[in-house]
């Protein structure tokens, strides 16, 4: 059962059209990974379910309430956890959360205990006392996440939740998002970690340019790359033409230290290496192995997922339909 539709949703910012048609579903209690270069229409989409921005066309919804005519009731069943953490970091980590929970009209007590109850989930319990301009990043990003459930939303938005987070910090969290699924929380989750992806979601949709391309299991999505790929570890000077040299037979991919290409079996590392070696070119290792959501992305959109910029949604919340 969909809690959270899209349905042919359209979103412009002067002449840059964020999205263009976008559909989507996410089932209740599940993960879904929203993936797509930076300038996809990731953030706008977010934006859109969060009443945040209003849609220039199509439907979008949340528990079965419309973003644009009942706003209100949607903002009731949403948490919403952005790129920065929304601190006051005058404040101390209880009283941050004490503070939300007053908005929200807990009450004095039912704050305090909320605060409580959060801070002990979320492994802070020991740091209440202590001003969050003191917390490290991963102390700061659960604390901004643990704030996003004050009012024990049915729907939570995480737009890119562990960006500059260090390894450990990362993992930490994730053990936190899977700890709410098993609660019965829905998630969408914009990331630009590929693994962050494969590690979460139940369902990834792969967004570009406004609309989206693919969507599928991770499983699913990678097979649509093939049963293994050849991966070659290169120096920094040869792998342009490396590139150029593999382009006439295959479906060159470039990585972070060098390339990729589909492989058929073992053919294709003998293939490979012989044109390698043919045009003066040696490796510093080559390998098959099976395709990672790396792979997907550059087969299904052509370039990485930092590829460009997407519009500011700040400040967009007022714009007109």
């Amino acid at each position: 059962m969909s809690i959270v539709e899209l349905e042919d949703v359209h979103r412009s910012f002067g002449r840059v059209h964020a999205l263009r048609g976008l559909s989507l579903r996410v089932e209740r209690g599940t993960i879904v990974g929203l993936l797509g270069p930076n300038g996809a229409g990731k953030t706008t989409a977010v934006n859109v379910l969060t009443t945040l921005v209003r849609p220039d066309a199509g439907t979008a919804r949340v528990a079965g309430h419309d973003v644009v005519r009942e706003p209100g009731r949607v903002r009731s069943v949403i948490g919403l956890t952005g790129q920065f953490a929304a601190l006051d970091d005058g404040l101390t980590a209880r009283e941050n959360l004490v503070l939300f929970g007053r908005l929200l009209k807990l009450g004095r007590a039912g704050a305090r205990e909320r605060a409580a109850e959060l801070l002990d989930r979320f492994g802070l319990a020991a740091d209440a006392d202590r001003r969050t301009g003191g917390f490290s990043g991963g102390m700061r990003r659960r604390l901004d996440l643990a704030v996003s459930m004050v009012a024990r939303p049915a729907v939570l938005f995480l737009d890119e939740p562990t960006t500059g987070l260090d390894p450990t910090s990362r993992a930490l969290l994730w053990d936190v998002v899977r700890a709410l699924r098993a609660d019965g929380v829905t998630i969408l989750l914009t990331t630009q970690y590929l693994q962050e992806a494969d590690e979460l979601a139940d369902r990834i949709a792969v967004i570009d340019h406004g609309r989206a391309i693919a969507e599928g299991t991770a499983g699913e999505l990678k097979a649509r790359v093939g049963g293994s790929v050849c991966h070659l570890v290169l120096p920094a000077e040869t792998r342009d033409r490396a590139a150029e040299v593999l382009a006439a037979g295959h479906q060159v991919t470039p990585t972070d230290d060098g390339l990729t290409v589909p492989a058929a079996g073992s053919g294709t590392l003998t293939a490979v290496l012989r044109a390698l070696d043919a045009a003066g070119i040696e490796p510093a290792d080559i390998a098959l192995r099976r395709p990672t959501l790396d792979d997907v992305f550059f087969a299904l959109t052509g370039g990485g997922a930092d590829a460009a910029p997407e519009p500011a949604a700040a400040g967009a919340a007022g714009d007109p339909a």
